[in-house]
């Protein structure tokens, strides 16, 4: 097969994914864009949000990385070796996953108190923070039952991966976004948005029940969208408990080094929530000197939201469309096709990562103002805009790492990727912590980012430098002429639009929601067309390749 065969087959594959990811991506900012409106994005949102976060986190923590990185290519080699197509070993892993995920969540559901007391900035032990204090508690014991659910959710659909059903896993979660929406249009029509005066306030209790019970409802529906279609992939599931010689011990042993991997992962992940969580804590509420503007977890992860958008649609529907086959070519020895498709894949991502990159700090504030200048957050948006550029490159290095990752998986080289991720883990630690001490409360989200920035440039050289060793080469030279005319294009592109922002309306502070839109609009079409008139004209086929299959999923366009 073809470079650029196997490039089209990997974008087909990878276009259900995309599209189901890019209207959950949209039904899910109009849930973040209502729950701005509703709490705000100071000290009252950080209360929630941290709370309703850290289910995932631990389920990450527990279980995830298993799940993710070690048993797709196990239940791969268990379809494909099996007699019975891999049945047994599913049956066994769903088993196990679900006696695992449901003891542990009562567990961590009974504690409630103490998982807080990891995530929560010691500002939170200052007796005038009390009833916040509460308040975070209270939605952790509402939200926690959720780390069952995502568990199943995330095996359930790598088990749908694993025979070629990518669709369901990535619409599933709109049905989660809807019950959201739903959820916060009722709080707003009930409590109606926060006052900009209360940012400090805790919640009611009534307030805590619906946000804490819409969330975790909308994570249970997420997964039971899944078993119709295990049901039509053929998979019948039978309890099975003859764990022993049954091919989980060799999964088991691969999966020390992912959860080591994940360990590392949360702990830095929980320091710089914990740094998050006083931002808004000293900023909002004035402990300890005057109220003043602050930036904390939520700034910090909606920003990230945003940001992540290519990555979310291009990159993760990639990075899943070619693990499988990534898998099946180092199984096979393969190694010269397994760095052909990574490379590949690498060049295709950045082709969309790289420019938007660019683009970020003509269109933030913009964004900002069109996505978060309501309600609650109408005078606060712009907390949003300086984390939101910072965060541009930092999710170009990310992607180069994450793409990676999936060759050490295919490889089964996960101790190597541990070894990364401590060094990863430990200059976001550091880094966060000197930045976010010299920070003022507004500059927390800010230094948080610059802090993932210089952990993600090295993770993403070593991780690349590492693999290209093992694999005997990453095609290198022609990434780096890749590299170079998509800098060329994505500079001139986003220098024009930069002279259109000049031309337009609105270039201030006191833009209106309207002209905040149209020159999001304008700047936007402008940098796209320029770039890819340039990329047609450089011969940049990562980018026509990627374009052309878009044009041929359109209604209406021809299929050969």
């Amino acid at each position: 097969m073809s470079d650029v065969s196997e490039s089209r087959g990997i974008l087909a594959s990878s276009a259900v994914m995309a599209s189901g990811t890019v209207v959950s991506r949209m039904s899910g900012y109009l849930r973040n864009l209502l729950l701005a409106a509703a709490i705000g994005n100071e000290l009252h949102a950080d209360l929630f949000n941290i709370g309703n976060t850290i289910p995932n986190m631990l389920y990450i923590l527990l279980a995830g990385g298993v799940v993710n990185a070690v048993l797709v290519p196990q239940l791969v080699r268990a379809q494909k070796n099996d007699p019975d197509g891999g049945a047994a070993y599913t049956n066994r892993i769903i088993t196990l996953a679900l006696l695992f995920l449901g003891t542990v969540t009562v567990l961590l559901v009974i504690a409630a108190p103490l998982v807080m007391r990891l995530y929560l900035n010691s500002s939170y032990d200052d007796p005038g923070l009390a009833a916040q204090r509460d308040s975070a508690i209270a939605f952790a014991r509402l939200c926690l039952p959720q780390v069952f659910f995502y568990g199943m959710f995330v095996l359930l659909g790598q088990v749908l991966n694993a025979r070629g059903r990518f669709g369901p896993m990535m619409w599933a979660p709109i049905a989660n976004n809807v019950i959201a929406i739903l959820v916060l249009v009722g709080y707003l029509v009930w409590f109606g948005p926060l006052p900009s005066g209360d940012q400090c306030a805790g919640f009611t209790t009534s307030q805590e029940l619906v946000l804490g019970l819409g969330s975790t409802l909308g994570i249970v529906v997420q997964t039971l969208v899944l078993l119709p279609y295990l049901k039509a992939a053929g998979v019948r599931f039978r309890a099975r408990y003859d764990f022993r010689h049954s091919g989980l011990g060799h999964t088991l042993r691969l999966g020390v080094w992912t959860v080591l991997f994940v360990i590392v992962n949360q702990v830095a992940y929980t320091v710089v929530v914990r740094l998050a969580s006083g931002g808004t804590a000293r900023g909002a509420c004035g402990v300890g000197h005057a109220s003043q503007d602050s930036t904390g977890y939520t700034v910090y992860a909606a920003a990230f939201l945003f940001v992540m958008v290519p990555h979310a649609i291009i990159t993760v529907s990639l990075a899943t469309a070619i693990l499988p086959r990534l898998s099946a070519k180092a199984s096979d020895g393969d190694l010269q096709g397994l760095a052909a498709t990574l490379a590949g894949t690498v060049r295709t991502a950045l082709a969309l990562v790289v420019p938007f990159a660019f683009l970020l700090p003509l269109v933030a504030y913009d964004a900002a103002k069109v996505l978060f200048g309501y309600g609650a957050t109408a005078t606060t948006f712009d907390h949003y805009v300086p984390s939101m550029i910072l965060f541009g490159p930092g999710v170009v290095f990310f992607t180069v790492h994450y793409l990676m990752l999936r060759g050490f998986y295919a490889l089964e080289q996960n101790r190597t990727v541990f070894f990364v991720q401590c060094a990863i883990a430990a200059t976001n630690v550091v880094v966060a912590v000197v930045l976010v001490s010299r920070a003022t409360p507004a500059q927390t989200s800010p230094a948080l980012v610059l802090a993932y920035l210089s952990s993600y440039v090295l993770g993403a050289t070593a991780s690349y430098l590492i693999l290209r060793a093992r694999l005997g080469g990453l095609q290198t030279p022609q990434l780096m002429r890749f590299l170079v005319r998509l800098f060329i294009a994505a500079t001139v592109s986003t220098g024009v639009a930069w002279v259109v922002g000049l031309i337009l309306p609105g270039a201030g502070n006191d833009v209106t929601h309207l002209w905040a839109g149209i020159r999001l609009v304008a700047l936007g079409g402008v940098d796209v067309v320029v770039f890819l008139l340039l990329a047609r004209a450089m011969r940049l086929r990562e980018v026509t390749t990627l374009m052309d299959t878009v044009i041929q999923r359109l209604p209406g366009a021809r299929h050969s």
